[in-house]
């Protein structure tokens, strides 16, 4: 596959994510606090996770693999990597979620949503990205990788943040108080978004940006319903707090 191929791809692939941002507004997708009955067959929560980030991170190892890296492709491949391995391997086991379930729909979705996103970049990484311009000393490489390390933080801590909010055999939400859940409802979603505006940065190409968007067509209307929901559960929710970026959504 050629370039200018490749890029109608994922032309394609943004549309369909901008599509599924619209869609978003009036659904919401029936997993975490949000899990509701209707939606078919249930299975593990934490099964769930797993199931549905296993693609993202084997697709992606898989390129790694058979392509001729360099540098440049290294990095990529290895943030990639790091990121989907806590999310397959660590966080699902962290998750106290014991005895609750998720729609098998929601899985199968992700897995498809993360099938396509990985391929995509794996294979530009692996077959296309001679033909990029960019390098590990170009100014987009540096300020990406500095976005991807200062959000994967945010987003490991705010993560670590919620976790911690249950004792053991809990089940509840609770609100959550300090750090930037000071400004924000989701400050792991807002961690992520940055995390992946740094990774297209850096990889500077359709594939990442693609993801990108799709990332905040998943992300931006979930922070956003997640806010809502914490307003309406708790009289008391911090009147000034904002769902996902600091004083302003």
């Amino acid at each position: 596959m050629n370039n200018t191929d490749f890029n109608t791809l994922c032309a394609i692939w943004i549309f369909i994510a901008v599509a599924a941002f619209i869609l978003l507004q009036f659904v919401t997708a029936p997993y975490g606090r949000h899990t509701k009955k209707g939606w078919g067959i249930e299975i593990s929560n934490q099964w769930g996770w797993i199931i549905m980030e296993l693609p993202s991170f084997l697709i992606m190892l898989y390129f790694s693999l058979v392509s001729n890296q360099n540098t440049y492709t290294l990095i990529l491949f290895a943030l990639w990597l790091i990121h989907y391995f806590n999310r397959t391997f660590v966080f699902p086991l962290r998750i106290k979620t014991k005895g609750k379930k998720m729609p098998l729909v929601i899985a199968i979705s992700a897995i498809f949503f993360n099938a396509v996103n990985a391929s995509l970049n794996g294979y530009y990484l692996s077959y296309l990205s001679g033909n990029n311009s960019s390098s590990v000393e170009s100014i987009n490489f540096i300020l990406g990788i500095s976005f991807f390390a200062v959000g994967f933080f945010i987003n490991q801590k705010s993560d670590h943040y919620l976790i911690s909010l249950r004792k053991p055999g809990e089940r509840g939400y609770k609100i959550p108080i300090g750090w930037l859940f000071k400004y924000i409802s989701c400050p792991n979603h807002f961690g992520e978004i940055i995390q992946w505006t740094g990774f297209a940065l850096m990889a500077y190409n359709y594939a990442a940006l693609s993801f990108l968007i799709w990332t905040l067509a998943n992300l931006v209307p979930r922070a956003i319903k997640h806010h809502r929901w914490y307003k309406e559960k708790f009289p008391e929710y911090p009147p000034n707090r904002k769902a996902l970026i600091p004083w302003l959504i």
